[in-house]
C-alpha cells in the first residue's frame, strides 16, 4: 500500500503526530526487548559457550543465547513483560533472574550472572537442571496446558518448580490451568504461593481479583486491586485492571485516570494506550483518539494493539 497522508480534517492534532514520529524514530534506532549479560565463573572469569535461556511469565515464548569467548550474551525480540532467564553451563551449577524487559533496550540493565562449579559442596535445587533441560520441560507442561489435560500439566509445572525459587511464576500457568477447571479456591491458593514469593506481583494480584469477580463479588475484586495499588512496586498490570474496572462500572473519567497511571508505568505498553483512544472515541473525541492510536503505533509496534491502531485510521481514512 502507498504512504497515507494526513488529512487537513487532522490538522489539531499535527502536534500528537509530531511527537508520535520523534519517539516511532527512537523506537526504529533500538530494537525491541534487545537485553544483554555476561555469564562468569565464581572468581568473576567469563564462561565461554554457557547457554542463557529467556522464558516469558505470560506468553508460550522462549529464546536461546550463548555467550562469547567473554561470556557476553544478547537476546533481541522479546515482547515487553516479565521474563525469567536461566543460565548454564558444563561443568556449573544452573542460575536464574527475572526482569520487566521494556520495549527500549536502555531501560533494560544488564544481567549478570555467576555460576558456581560443580564439585563436593557445590550443592543448589538447580544443579543438575540445564537450560535445555528446563526449556523442553516448560514446553511440554504448555503443551499439555493447550491440550486442556489439565491435571497432567498442573503436575509438569509444579515439577519445574521444585527446582528453584526463580521459577515461582509457573504458579501462573497452574492457576490458569485451575480456573480452566473451574476449581477457583485452589487457583487462588495458586496465586497466593508465587504471592510468598512476590508479594508484589501483579498478575497474580490481577488474578485473584478476577477470581473474586468470578465468585460474583466485584467490589471485593476493586477493592482488594485498591488496596494493592497502594503498595510501593505496584504497577502498569494492576492500574490497568483498575481502569476495566472503572470502565465496566461507566466511569469513562475514572478509568481515563487508571489507564493513564498504566501508561506512565510503562510507557512502551500499548494497550492502556489504546484503551484510552477508545474511551476518546466514545466520547466524540476522534482528534484526541487518532493520536493515542498513533502513539500506540509509535510505542509498542509489534503489539495486537498495534495492529487494532493501525486498522481503525486506516478505516478513518487518516
Amino acid at each position: 500500500m502507498g504512504e497515507r497522508h494526513p488529512r487537513p480534517a487532522v490538522v489539531p492534532v499535527i502536534v500528537t503526530f509530531v511527537v508520535a514520529i520523534l519517539l516511532a524514530a527512537s523506537a526504529v534506532a533500538q530494537p525491541p526487548g534487545r537485553v544483554t549479560g555476561v555469564v562468569r565463573d565464581e572468581d568473576e572469569q567469563p564462561i565461554k559457550g554457557a547457554t542463557v535461556v529467556a522464558q516469558s511469565t505470560s506468553v508460550g515464548l522462549s529464546y536461546t543465547s550463548s555467550t562469547d569467548e567473554k561470556g557476553r550474551f544478547f537476546l533481541l525480540g522479546l515482547r515487553p513483560g516479565e521474563w525469567v532467564f536461566m543460565a548454564s553451563a558444563p561443568g556449573f551449577a544452573g542460575n536464574g533472574s527475572r526482569m520487566n524487559v521494556r520495549a527500549a533496550s536502555n531501560l533494560n540493565p544488564p544481567m549478570l550472572f555467576s555460576l558456581r562449579r560443580n564439585g563436593p559442596g557445590a550443592g543448589g535445587a538447580l544443579e543438575k537442571v540445564t537450560a535445555k533441560d528446563l526449556q523442553e520441560k516448560i514446553e511440554n507442561a504448555e503443551r499439555l496446558l493447550g491440550q486442556k489435560k489439565y491435571d497432567d500439566a498442573i503436575s509438569a509445572f509444579r515439577s519445574i518448580m521444585s527446582s528453584a525459587e526463580p521459577l515461582a511464576f509457573l504458579n501462573l500457568q497452574v492457576a490458569s490451568a485451575y480456573v480452566a477447571k473451574n476449581d477457583l479456591a485452589r487457583a487462588q491458593a495458586a496465586y497466593e504461593d508465587l504471592l510468598k514469593v512476590d508479594a508484589t506481583h501483579e498478575k497474580a494480584l490481577v488474578g485473584i481479583a478476577e477470581i473474586k469477580q468470578k465468585q460474583g463479588d466485584p467490589a471485593a475484586a476493586q477493592a482488594f486491586l485498591l488496596k494493592a495499588a497502594e503498595s510501593e512496586g505496584t504497577g502498569r498490570e494492576v492500574f490497568l485492571a483498575l481502569g476495566e474496572f472503572a470502565a465496566t462500572a461507566g466511569k469513562p473519567e475514572e478509568a481515563a485516570s487508571w489507564f493513564t497511571k498504566a501508561s506512565t508505568a510503562d510507557p512502551y505498553w500499548g494497550r492502556p494506550l489504546f484503551r484510552l483512544a477508545q474511551l476518546a472515541s466514545a466520547k466524540g473525541d476522534n482528534a484526541a483518539a487518532e493520536g493515542f492510536m498513533q502513539r500506540v503505533i509509535a510505542v509498542d509496534p509489534t503489539s495486537p494493539e498495534a495492529g487494532l491502531a493501525k486498522n481503525a485510521l486506516g478505516q478513518s481514512g487518516s
